[in-house]
């Protein structure tokens, strides 16, 4: 019996889980719904968000970073809903970036105590602070990013 290229596979070329690809779709359709929340009904919510420092040492006002974050947040779910098997973990790797690089923004709203999205104290802007790092670690799984990497 002859074997088939097509039989054998490559640690890199598992087929995705039903698990990884439902968290993965989830995570993608929750980008696009953000993102366009940030274009659209919640840009004032959003706001609160923007730490001054943003707007103090980039040439856009607050309203354009939170333009500039839902066009992003669009991209990468439209990514993690598209991209093709052997492109996932790359965009894994940039949404938890990207997850990482606004989480000076969750800081702030805590921080400097602004309320928005019903987070109107202390406690509940501290809790949304953890939420931060679970979906770095999300992006990360639903990819495959994480798996990929440590081998």
């Amino acid at each position: 019996m002859a074997i088939k290229s097509t039989d054998i596979r490559l640690a890199d070329e598992a087929p995705t889980s039903r698990l990884r690809t439902v968290k993965r779709v989830l995570l993608g359709g929750f980008l696009v719904f953000a993102g366009v929340t940030h274009l659209t009904v919640a840009r004032d919510e959003f706001k609160a968000q923007v730490p001054k420092s943003v707007t103090r040492y980039a040439p856009l006002t607050t309203d354009q970073v939170v333009l500039a974050s839902g066009v992003a947040e669009i991209a990468l779910g439209l990514s993690l809903l598209f991209a093709r098997r052997s492109q996932r973990p790359t965009v894994g790797w940039v949404a938890a970036a990207f997850f990482a690089a606004v989480f000076p923004g969750n800081l702030a709203q805590f921080v400097h105590r602004r309320d928005a999205f019903g987070l109107d104290t202390d406690k509940k802007r501290f809790l949304r602070l953890f939420f931060q790092p679970v979906l770095i670690a999300w992006s990360l799984y639903a990819t495959g990013a994480w798996r990929r990497r440590v081998r």
